[in-house]
Order: C-alpha cells, then sequence, then structure tokens
C-alpha cells in the first residue's frame, strides 16, 4: 500500500487545498491520504470501490468523503469519471454553526469518514440527475477558479468549497430515508449537542430530540463515534473553556458557568484529567 501527501499535488502551504477532475481507465492499486481527506463525486460510470478491503458498487452520482490514513482503491472501472477535491481538514473548522449543527453535515462529512476509517462502512450519498448537473457546475466555476489564479482566487476558492459543502449536507438531509437510520440518529443527536452544549443538557434530554432511546443513544455513540454522549459533550464545554481562558478575561468561576458546568471546581477537575494542567496555569501559557 502506498501513501499518497497533499504536496504532490499542491506546494501551496498557505492554501492547502487542490481540486481536479479524475478518470480512471485502469485498476487503481490500495493507497491512502496521509495528511489531507477527500471529497470524491462520481460523475460518470461506475466502479469498485475498495475501502478497508470492503468492496461496494459506486456509480455516477455517488459522493462521499475518505478521511487521511483510510486505505482505499478503485478496480473495474467502467467510463469512470470523478472530480477529487483534496483539503486540509482543519478547512473544515471555518465553518459556521448553522452547518455545524446539520445532520448531513455531521453525517457526510464528520460521521461516515470516521466510521469507514475504522470499519467496513459503504454507505454514500446518491445524488439525483438535477442534483448533480447544479454540483457539476459548481465544480466547473472551482476548476476554473483555481487554474486561473486571479488575485483572492484563494478565498473565492475556500468560499465556493464551503457552498457545495452546504449544498451536499442539504442533499444528504434531503435523502436521509436512503441512508443508514442509526448513522442519521446519531447525526442528529450531535448536532443538537453542537447547537447547546452550553445549556443544562441530559443524555434523555439528548435522545428524545434524536427520537431514541438513552440506551440506544449510547450504543449508537460507541459503535459508530467510540465515546459517550457525555464525554462528546464534555469535550465541547472544555475546548470552550480553553477558548476563554485565551481570549478573554472572565474569570474561572464566570468561564465555567458560560461553558455550561456550573462549579469551577469540577471545571477545574475535568480540565487537569483532559490537559494536564489547570485552568489558571493553562491560562498563564497564553
Amino acid at each position: 500500500m502506498s501513501n499518497v501527501y497533499l504536496n504532490w499535488f499542491t506546494t501551496d502551504e498557505q492554501f492547502p487545498f487542490f481540486i481536479q477532475y479524475g478518470g480512471h481507465e485502469e485498476d487503481m492499486p490500495v493507497h491512502r491520504h496521509v495528511d489531507f481527506s477527500e471529497l470524491v463525486i462520481v460523475l460518470n460510470g461506475h466502479a469498485t470501490h475498495i475501502v478497508n478491503e470492503e468492496e461496494s458498487f459506486i456509480k455516477k452520482g455517488n459522493v462521499f468523503v475518505i478521511n487521511g490514513e483510510t486505505p482505499h482503491a478503485y478496480k473495474e472501472p467502467v467510463d469512470f469519471k470523478i472530480c477529487n477535491i483534496m483539503y486540509k481538514p482543519e478547512l473544515l473548522k471555518s465553518a459556521g454553526p448553522d452547518l455545524r449543527t446539520m445532520n448531513g453535515y455531521q453525517a457526510l462529512f464528520i460521521l461516515e469518514p470516521f466510521y469507514r476509517h475504522n470499519h467496513a462502512y459503504t454507505s454514500k450519498l446518491n445524488m439525483s440527475i438535477s442534483s448533480l448537473e447544479r454540483i457539476t457546475s459548481m465544480i466547473a466555476a472551482m476548476i476554473e477558479e483555481y487554474r486561473d489564479k486571479l488575485p483572492g482566487y484563494q478565498s473565492m476558492l475556500a468560499s465556493q468549497f464551503m457552498e457545495l459543502v452546504v449544498y451536499l449536507s442539504r442533499q444528504y438531509d434531503n435523502r436521509e430515508k436512503d441512508i443508514d437510520s442509526s448513522l442519521m440518529h446519531l447525526a442528529g443527536a450531535i448536532s443538537y449537542i453542537e447547537d447547546h452544549y452550553l445549556e443544562p443538557l441530559t443524555l434523555e434530554d439528548i435522545a428524545a430530540q434524536s427520537d431514541i432511546s438513552v440506551r440506544h443513544l449510547n450504543r449508537i455513540f460507541r459503535a459508530y463515534y467510540q465515546t459517550t454522549p457525555f464525554a462528546y459533550l464534555q469535550r465541547l464545554r472544555l475546548e470552550r473553556a480553553c477558548s476563554l481562558l485565551r481570549n478573554s478575561n472572565l474569570s474561572i468561576t464566570e468561564i465555567s458557568y458560560s461553558c455550561g458546568f456550573y462549579d469551577s471546581n469540577y471545571l477545574a477537575r475535568q480540565f487537569k484529567k483532559t490537559y494536564g494542567m489547570s485552568p489558571k496555569a493553562f491560562r498563564k501559557m497564553r
């Protein structure tokens, strides 16, 4: 198995992004992307996609994301044309809170790639012909922008990429009946947590919003995300606390309350358990 690096395609460290039309007339051997993620849109034809030694049939209209370190390959391509968009995962951090709380975004760009890396998981978005036509037009504009590199092209491409991400996330939401129901329940739970993690939350609240039982909520978090809903909630709150410790002059007690902990001693214990230092010591490092 070979390793593939983003700098094989672009050496622009300020804008680690690459887009191209791709076509495979012969089998592509197993490889993995060491330092980037890849959004793949199948524009024509079909092939067999191999991920972690599991095979699935992919065809025109399929969309999926492969994260770094996930081995994959194509074989038996027939008139197989795709668009590859290669990017550093950090690029998605510019996503606004409204996007991060969309079920389709969580499923397509976060959960599916994570689960695909650890298990045999072949689910993928299947676009309608009309939706694919719109996607094709968006891709063409992005490739033209990337080729011409006019002043401001990086900002334009970043904007176009996020527009594409939003559109695909909406399509995923609209076609969720075709998708694994457990994954969509999980995406719904994560979206709800992302939107309300600074508020008092119970597992019962999260499960009710996801239309599942607390037991099933815990089960699918373990199966897909290898963590618990509570651990995910705590991580978001601690990341918010880190941000406030770096960028504000709020007291630790105020930060505790604003991050949903409601007890500065509890925040301090969880912070030290996670980061190996107290909030006060962390703040001194800024």
